[in-house]
């Protein structure tokens, strides 16, 4: 089973209208999250 990352599901939240919850909340993305996100981060042409 192939699971969508972190971006993938930002983006589809940002199409579906929603925001991203706020730095601290409760299930929001942490820092580490991120530098982990990126480091698998496909770079553009």
């Amino acid at each position: 089973m192939v699971r969508r990352g972190l971006y993938a599901n930002i983006h589809a939240k940002r199409k579906r209208g929603g925001t991203m919850r706020k730095k601290g909340a409760k299930g929001a993305p942490t820092a580490a999250q991120f530098k982990r996100a990126a480091m698998t981060a496909k770079r553009k042409k």
